[in-house]
């Protein structure tokens, strides 16, 4: 402990004689270098027990958590309710917008586990094996999320530059494949976590779920490198082809000869719009967890263990505030689907009712 540190530093200081000037100062040199790595080792600790039992991380965090449920669970329940049976023509844009409606809903059913770790004070007692799948499945969530998106763009952009020609590309039997190849790349990247440990007893505290990791553990490493191909292929490479396929998007409606059109405006509206809600649903709820916890990683394995604490604070106010972007995809099935928006209208227009005459 720091107190035996501490008691072992001055008995070693007072016994040593005069005659071994050298070797007290090297001794007095090594005992310092020990006493300030144990000394900020012991404030680092303090400092992560105290936000692990802190007002943020126990009442804030878990209230904006049943927040998002409270929201997402009815919209994403309807939306897939109506995508899957309302919908009867099932174009690839259903497709792609059912699949992530089914992504948003599973990530809603996990979070009643993540709202009882961090309301019982970050103490989990629902055993390593779910740990280990809720940690998997919260990455599984962002990467088939981000993926289905970019599928999303490409397809809206192959619909409008190309109409005739990508019609044979556009079925619904190529858009039912590409949705499984994107939960199997997710799947994939995320698989990694289900055979690392993922709690931890710590004083104080108790056992933590995906919230700690134990000094000098060679895993910090492996995480460096996973999260480094994972941030590359799953986050920053959609980024880009999402906002290359809205930016020619939108030019190619607007170069069109009908731009005066009121059918023309609205879809060149509609369009910017959703390219408005998937490029700030990257930016700020995808790209500061991505960021983020690369940044931590890599600051561990190089040895900031106090810079990289601090990250990962920030790392969990990023998944907090990122798991919101369950907000935003029914904005995304609204603009991004003709069909979504006439189920819409059918629910909320009323319909008009004939009365027979009585001479009828």
């Amino acid at each position: 402990s720091c107190v035996f540190i501490l008691t072992f530093f001055n008995s070693s200081i007072f016994s040593c004689s005069s005659h071994c000037v050298n070797s007290y100062e090297i001794a007095t040199s090594k005992y310092r270098d020990t006493l300030m790595l144990v000394i900020s080792f012991h404030s680092t600790y303090v400092a992560s027990v105290l936000f692990l039992k802190g007002l943020l991380f126990t009442r804030v965090m878990p209230s904006f958590y049943i927040i998002i449920i409270l929201i997402s669970l009815p919209l994403n329940t309807l939306a897939f309710i109506a995508f899957t049976c309302m919908i009867r023509e099932k174009k690839p844009a259903v497709i792609y917008m059912s699949h992530l409606a089914c992504v948003d809903l599973l990530f809603t059913l996990l979070l009643p586990l993540k709202i009882h770790y961090q309301l019982n004070a970050s103490d989990w007692v629902f055993g390593e094996a779910a740990c280990r799948v809720l940690s998997a499945a919260y990455y599984c969530y962002i990467y088939c999320s981000i993926l289905l998106m970019m599928c999303m763009s490409v397809d809206r952009l192959l619909a409008v530059v190309f109409p005739i020609a990508s019609l044979t590309w556009r079925s619904t039997r190529k858009a039912t494949c590409v949705c499984v190849l994107v939960w199997l790349l997710a799947l994939a990247g995320t698989v990694p976590l289900l055979s690392i440990t993922q709690t931890f007893r710590i004083n104080y505290v108790g056992i933590t779920c995906h919230d700690v990791l134990r000094g000098n553990d060679p895993t910090v490493v492996f995480y460096v490198y996973l999260f480094s191909i994972l941030s590359c292929l799953y986050f920053f490479l959609p980024l880009v082809i999402t906002f290359v396929s809205y930016s020619t998007l939108i030019y190619a409606l607007s170069a069109k000869s009908d731009r005066l059109s009121t059918s023309s405006l609205d879809n060149r509206r509609r369009a910017v719009i959703m390219a408005v809600a998937v490029l700030f649903e990257f930016v700020v709820c995808f790209a500061p967890t991505n960021g983020i916890l690369l940044y931590h990683y890599v600051n561990l394995a190089n040895g900031g263990r106090r810079e990289g604490d601090s990250s990962y604070v920030a790392y969990l106010m990023a998944v907090c505030l990122g798991s919101g972007s369950v907000f935003l995809d029914p904005l995304l099935y609204y603009y991004g689907s003709s069909q979504c928006r006439k189920q819409i209208l059918l629910v909320h227009v009323p319909h008009p009712t004939f009365i027979s005459s009585p001479n009828s």
